[in-house]
């Protein structure tokens, strides 16, 4: 099923409806949608290079008003929606240990997720459930994705399509490995 979704959505980047479709991805993957913005937004810069700007635009602004749908379905939803997206994804049995600590990190948490692999989703639904302050929630949200989105977008832009595959197979790992360093080094900083 995931494959066949996956495949549906690459199909949106060839659609002259394209941007359009980026957006609602980019929208509904914030909150829901298991398939990222990235699938259609490698094919769209690829084909399309001076719009790479444009493209990480759309899916920043996009990503981020789904990242409040998201906070929304954990501060008003969380048992008829939030806690089977959780159990979807396998985090649903960890979440009450994971939520009491979750305020003092959440805006860490928040950048974490917008930049990595881990699903945003998961992380905006906590979000909403803990009461993480709005205004911090959607700053982390907009630094994480616009991060993300136009690392991407500037590194098609540069390269082309010869970058296609470092950007899909070790660019979530780049991020995981820098937000570990970045977190580790404040980390160590505050002990010492």
């Amino acid at each position: 099923m995931l494959r066949r979704l996956y495949d549906w959505t690459m199909s949106l980047s060839r659609s002259p409806h394209a941007l359009w479709a980026l957006a609602i991805v980019s929208f509904v993957e914030s909150s829901v949608f298991p398939i990222p913005p990235d699938v259609l937004m490698i094919p769209m810069i690829i084909a399309r290079p001076r719009r790479a700007f444009l493209i990480a635009a759309v899916a920043t602004v996009a990503s981020v008003l789904g990242a409040l749908l998201g906070y929304y379905i954990g501060a008003a939803l969380f048992e008829t929606v939030g806690q089977p997206v959780l159990d979807f994804y396998g985090k649903g049995a960890e979440f009450d240990a994971f939520a009491v600590k979750y305020n003092d990190w959440g805006a860490w948490a928040v950048l974490i997720a917008g930049v990595t692999p881990f699903p945003f989703k998961v992380i905006t639904i906590a979000s909403g459930v803990t009461g993480l302050s709005l205004p911090i929630f959607i700053l982390a949200s907009i630094v994480a994705r616009a991060l993300r989105f136009f690392i991407v977008a500037a590194l098609l832009w540069r390269f082309g399509a010869p970058i296609q595959e470092f950007i899909e197979r070790r660019l979530g790992l780049v991020f995981t490995v820098f937000v570990v360093l970045l977190v580790g080094g404040f980390a160590l900083l505050k002990v010492v």
